[in-house]
Order: C-alpha cells, then sequence, then structure tokens
C-alpha cells in the first residue's frame, strides 16, 4: 500500500526563525514548549521527529561526567577551604531568591 507524502513549507524570518506549520505539528503531535530533534543524513536530508524528554537534567549529568573525568584524571576532590566559602558566601549575600516564583518565558 502506497504512503500518502504530505508536503508543507514554512519561510525563515531575518533572524532565521520559523513557524512550524500546523500539519506538522499534528504530525509529530508537537504543543507549546515541546522540543524538535534534527537528524542530519548523509545526504543533506534533514528529519524532523518529536524529541523524547527525559526527566533527566543536561546540566547535572554534565557537571557529573565533569567531576568523574576529573576524578579519573586527578584522583582527588578537595574540599574549599573557609576562605573560599567566605568569598562565596560574599559573591551572593545579597541574591534572593524564590524558588516558588515562575519564570518569566524568556527564561524557560
Amino acid at each position: 500500500m502506497a504512503q500518502a507524502v504530505l508536503v508543507a513549507e514554512s519561510k525563515l524570518t531575518d533572524r532565521f526563525q520559523t513557524t512550524v506549520p500546523s500539519l506538522v505539528r499534528q504530525a509529530l503531535h508537537l504543543g507549546k514548549k515541546d522540543t524538535i530533534k534534527y537528524t542530519i543524513q548523509e545526504n543533506g536530508d534533514v528529519l524532523m521527529s518529536r524529541a523524547v524528554s527525559t526527566d533527566e537534567d543536561p546540566i547535572l549529568e554534565s557537571f557529573l561526567s565533569f567531576l568523574a573525568n576529573d576524578m579519573q584524571h586527578n584522583g582527588k576532590l578537595q574540599l574549599l577551604t573557609a576562605n573560599m566559602c567566605l568569598s562565596v558566601e560574599n559573591l551572593v549575600q545579597d541574591v534572593e531568591i524564590d524558588i516558588d516564583t515562575s519564570l518569566l518565558e524568556e527564561d524557560e
């Protein structure tokens, strides 16, 4: 059975942004804030798919990888000295954090 081929186009703005056509959003079941995955083939074709979300924190994963690599090459971790702790405290003493406040849309 032949598969139907659907075609959709969108235009790039001056800032290289585009709107994902509704046909594509529907086909990929995309919603607001979803992530799109682009796979570039050897022949130059690009496959677009819905990225599978994970509960893992990429920043934390990168930091843990950094620590593991550092421990493997240097063999030890050092505790912060009292002076280092004092320096950090001085740097953040006027910073107010409310973890219950929602992020601004541009910060998400």
